[in-house]
């Protein structure tokens, strides 16, 4: 026996690549100020793959497909075997992890590709945005999540089972996908270290990752017409994420905005709007005065982009919240407002920064555009300490 290099550069930086992107794509799923991250793993995961089913063909011995074809049936015999403890030692993957490797290419695929599509038609962003409504998009979002979870099980179960094989077999096999080398016999096929080509997986990788978070998100959406930068420091920095652009009317906005912040129609269903309008004589206790051609224009523009038209994700949540014999004419009163912020605290509002419940580009912000991005809602706070 001897110390061998039997895993090549480019298949173990893969995998690690891949573990490091599917851990920072679960931990930042739930965290809306760090979509943009979540969305450029998942893009990387799609590429990863696409790689190593060239790889599987076109790698050493012990990264192509051929040398650890095994079926359900050999790896359920090998964990009969691990199970007691008398499992043979396999110099490349054994027909459990093979099994688990296909099993995770394939997850990483649907989990991808419905990941892309919850991305156009939940977020409507994306090289699909536009493709499915909303309401349509929720099933796919459904199945990207279990996916999620099943490949999280797998991951698990990997973990598990690189850990009882090191212990049975007395090797570090975590540590051999790190140098690469195991001890095998003396005519085991050795691997080409392929250095090259490892060095061109690094140089696209960060070239792709500089060209999202530089060009494709901030240079783009610093671009839009009427986008605006925070209006307060936050507790920590967020990445930009570019959401679609909504129809705006000088009207509207000069009508609605001489007395409070404008909020975009799509914020409420056709109907409130068509009650506001209708008793704007007493609009919270003011007159709004406008004439019959002012009031049919505004109320024209924000019946055509109010909640029903599901324009934007929070619109179709909003809409769909609210019962169909219900008219609010409050924005804060709509079930789905309420649900999204209960677990905001009372100081939060009640800070210097905030002042109101009214005031949504205190946290949003892309409030003024309406589009209510999930990246770009932050609770504003102290400050950051300069270093």
């Amino acid at each position: 026996m001897q110390r061998t290099l039997i895993w090549d550069l480019p298949t173990r930086l893969f995998h690690w690549t891949l573990a490091l992107s599917f851990a920072g794509a679960w931990l930042t799923s739930d965290g809306d100020q760090w979509r943009a991250i979540h969305v450029f793993l998942g893009y990387l995961m799609l590429a990863l793959v696409g790689f190593r089913l060239l790889w599987g063909f076109a790698g050493s011995h012990f990264s192509r497909f051929a040398s650890f074809w095994f079926g359900p049936k050999e790896a359920l015999i090998y964990l009969q075997q691990v199970a007691s403890g008398r499992a043979k030692r396999h110099v490349g993957h054994n027909p459990a992890g093979s099994l688990a490797i296909y099993i995770l290419l394939a997850l990483v695929v649907v989990v991808g590709i419905t990941g892309v599509l919850t991305l156009g038609g939940d977020e409507q962003q994306g090289i699909v945005a536009g493709w499915a409504s909303f309401a349509q998009i929720q099933t796919i979002k459904k199945l990207h999540d279990l996916c999620a979870t099943l490949m999280l099980l797998v991951v698990m179960g990997h973990i598990t089972g690189v850990v009882v094989e090191s212990v049975l077999h007395k090797e570090n096999l975590a540590r051999s996908m790190v140098t690469g080398t195991k001890l095998a016999d003396a005519d085991t096929p050795v691997a080409k270290r392929h250095t090259g080509v490892a060095f061109l997986m690094l140089l696209l990788i960060t070239g792709l990752a500089l060209w999202w978070f530089d060009y494709a998100i901030d240079r783009q959406l610093d671009s839009q017409p009427g986008h605006i930068e925070s209006v307060a420091d936050t507790h920590e920095p967020r990445v930009k994420f570019l959401g679609r652009q909504l129809p705006d009317n000088a009207q509207w906005r000069d009508e609605c905005g001489s007395c409070h912040a404008v909020f975009y129609p799509a914020l409420l269903p056709a109907r409130s709007w068509q009650k506001i309008m209708a008793e704007q004589s007493q609009h919270f206790g003011t007159d709004l005065g406008l004439d019959a051609s002012t009031t049919a224009a505004v109320l024209a523009f924000m019946t055509a982009n109010s909640a029903d038209q599901h324009n934007t994700e929070a619109a179709f949540k909003i809409e769909q919240s609210i019962p169909r014999d219900a008219t609010p004419l409050r924005i804060t009163e709509t079930p789905y407002w309420l649900h999204k912020h209960q677990e905001i605290a009372a100081a939060d509002w009640a800070s210097a920064l905030v002042k109101s419940k009214s005031n949504c580009a205190a946290c949003h912000s892309d409030a003024d555009k309406g589009t209510f991005e999930d990246a770009a809602m932050q609770i504003p706070g102290p400050p950051l300490a300069k270093p």
